[in-house]
């Protein structure tokens, strides 16, 4: 007992630790958690309701909710996140605080990350990147909520027409049931993205435990589904779900925190002209363009982004990744 009572300090201390490395890094942030997931036919706070946010810039959640992932079946609905268990509802603290302590441990801010990433090389910096990088007119793609049998083979066909290049933002069940279409992404010369393994959109009340399983556990089996050697570029919480240590946590595991600065809302099936009416809202060079495939019914983006890439195109734009 006394044995387990030292880990879990141990543990704590560490985030701490990164907490504090967090806060000096980047300077002070305002986290809002996001609310669960509500069907696309429900009211759902939209991210017109904020500041368009250039590259680079913004709160920790730039949009509240994200359409969920259900089954691989093609489900209209996006299915909502699992039942939180007793043992992981305790919120760490109150809603729309800036959490910046693990439990159990007092923040240290000044203090500097030490160790180094699993991969050996440094950690990942923990801020949040919302650009593409490579410069000029240069976007970065990114899907979220795959794989899916359906959508993700459309849109793999659609980037190979175009040599266009995406970020792939898998759960990590969905990675491990399918994971041809992961080590075909892969192929593709696409990377991948750790995004959860429930799509809990309220990571910051749960426990250091609960995150870290979450994100550790989903990394593991979307590298695993990929195949031998794979790296994972980056972390995206749930509905953009950050707060200083839970990006901690990720950075520590080699993982940068990724945003966005252009979100299609295509979850919200708006229609093809309403997704690309979202996307053109906040479309510039060094973008970040959030669209979904999988979690639902992907038919309007597969559509939409036939069009979108049409467009970049003959307006000059290239494709990138975003900046790590």
């Amino acid at each position: 007992m006394a044995s387990a009572r030292a880990k879990v300090t141990t543990a704590a201390a560490l985030v701490a630790t990164l907490a504090g490395a967090v806060l000096t890094a980047c300077g002070p942030h305002t986290s809002t958690s996001t609310s669960a997931q509500a069907a696309p036919s429900a009211a759902s706070p939209s991210a017109s309701a904020q500041s368009p946010t250039a590259p680079g810039t913004g709160s920790d959640n730039p949009t509240p909710s994200r359409g969920m992932p259900g089954s691989a079946s093609d489900n209209p609905t996006p299915s909502r996140g699992v039942p939180l268990t007793p043992s992981h509802s305790a919120p760490l603290s109150p809603p729309n605080s800036d959490s910046t302590t693990a439990p159990g441990a007092a923040a240290s801010p000044g203090s500097s990350v030490s160790g180094k990433a699993p991969g050996g090389g440094p950690l990942a910096d923990p801020s949040i990147s919302r650009g593409a990088a490579g410069g000029g007119k240069t976007v970065a793609l990114t899907f979220d909520d795959g794989p899916d049998p359906r959508w993700t083979p459309q849109i793999l066909a659609l980037l190979a027409q175009h040599h266009a290049k995406a970020t792939f933002c898998e759960i990590g069940p969905q990675a491990k049931r399918f994971p041809y279409l992961t080590k075909a992404i892969k192929a593709a010369g696409d990377r991948l993205c750790d995004h959860s393994v429930h799509h809990n959109e309220q990571q910051d009340r749960m426990s250091v435990d609960y995150n870290t399983h979450e994100i550790v556990d989903a990394q593991r089996d979307i590298a695993d589904a990929a195949g031998a050697g794979t790296k994972l570029w980056y972390y995206r919480a749930p509905g953009g779900d950050f707060t200083p240590w839970i990006r901690a946590i990720a950075a520590q595991h080699d993982l940068r925190p990724l945003g966005w600065s252009d979100d299609a809302n295509d979850w919200r099936r708006p229609g093809v002209d309403g997704i690309l009416r979202n996307v053109d809202q906040n479309l510039r060079p060094g973008a970040v363009i959030l669209m979904h495939d999988g979690g639902g019914d992907r038919s309007q983006t597969v559509q939409a982004l036939a069009r979108l890439l049409d467009q970049l195109d003959a307006q000059g734009y290239s494709y990138g990744f975003p900046v790590v």
